[in-house]
């Protein structure tokens, strides 16, 4: 009889598994679905949590020089954004500067665009009178096929833009009310005892500010790399360039391809051969495959101990 009710109740939790496989896949499934929905809202407060853990430390350390947590806040979001206005003046400034070559970079844009009419002209015997309109017409036909690609970019820019003011309000929240956010997790994982979670919650502020320190050991070797390569092709304003290309892979993929594009020009402009310009822009691509796919995955891997692959 016992072995009977043992055969029973083995068949039935057989029989139950395949429904326990669903719904464990359709839970995964809204959940995957709802961070979806929700990421407009999910990934600001990401970030947020983030410059808030990285402020936390000046920030407790004024307190402690008896100012307010109100003033102390908002002295640490004052002094993270003048940082970030300095950074953008430097950067403004020396991207105005090169204002003064405009002309040059006009003449020499002529030049090459005679140069590749010729070329046109002698390797497909298309005259240089039918070469404007047809690239005209070309450029208008793609531009009406993408402009569902524009408007989402620029609909994604101003999203971003938006995001990127309600981050001090979003962190002085988190900073104001961090004393919450601990009791949350006591309560929480209350079957804990108390120095286990504080322990935890250690360790996942130290892991957040080990990323970003590896993020900052990762943009100073890309910036070595890229002032060297510019150095070697003899392009002017190397460190700068070197140092804006680096700053620019937070932006993944395609932001060391925008930093290429300034060194591009000034070798257009102050180099005779246009291979000059193809030498830029296969450092910063050979530069990208390296921070991609060995850089980066070694450095921040190893600094909050995850395997690079």
């Amino acid at each position: 009889m016992e072995n009977r009710m043992i055969e029973n109740r083995m068949a039935g939790s057989q029989s139950l598994a395949p429904v326990r496989i669903a719904a464990v896949l359709i839970i995964l499934s809204l959940t995957i679905y709802g961070l979806i929905l929700l990421r407009s809202i999910l990934v600001p407060l990401a970030f947020s949590v983030l410059f808030a853990i990285l402020l936390y430390p000046l920030c407790k350390r004024l307190e402690g020089w008896r100012f307010s947590r109100i003033w102390a806040i908002l002295v640490c979001i004052m002094v993270a954004l003048v940082l970030v206005g300095l950074l953008m003046t430097f950067i403004s400034a020396q991207v105005m500067s090169f204002s003064e070559i405009l002309p040059q970079l006009t003449e020499r844009t002529n030049q090459l665009l005679a140069s590749m009419q010729v070329w046109v002209e002698n390797t497909f015997n298309l005259e240089r009178t039918r070469q404007l309109p047809m690239l005209r017409t070309s450029v208008i036909e793609w531009a009406r096929n993408h402009s569902t690609f524009f408007t989402t970019t620029l609909t994604a820019t101003t999203a971003t833009l938006g995001t990127i003011a309600l981050l001090p309000l979003f962190i002085f929240f988190f900073l104001l009310y961090r004393d919450f956010f601990t009791t949350f997790f006591h309560k929480a994982f209350s079957p804990t005892p108390v120095g286990e979670v504080n322990g935890v919650l250690r360790k996942i502020r130290q892991a957040l500010k080990n990323y970003v320190s590896g993020l900052g050991l990762v943009i100073l070797i890309v910036a070595v790399l890229n002032t060297v390569g510019l150095l070697l092709l003899g392009i002017d304003y190397a460190f700068f360039f070197g140092a804006l290309g680096a700053l620019l892979t937070i932006i993944p993929y395609v932001g060391i391809f925008i930093g290429a594009l300034l060194p591009i020009l000034m070798a257009l402009v102050t180099k005779d051969s246009a291979w000059y310009a193809a030498g830029v822009a296969g450092i910063f691509f050979l530069v990208q495959m390296l921070e991609g796919n060995f850089i980066t995955p070694n450095v921040v891997g190893s600094k909050v101990s995850i395997n690079p692959l």
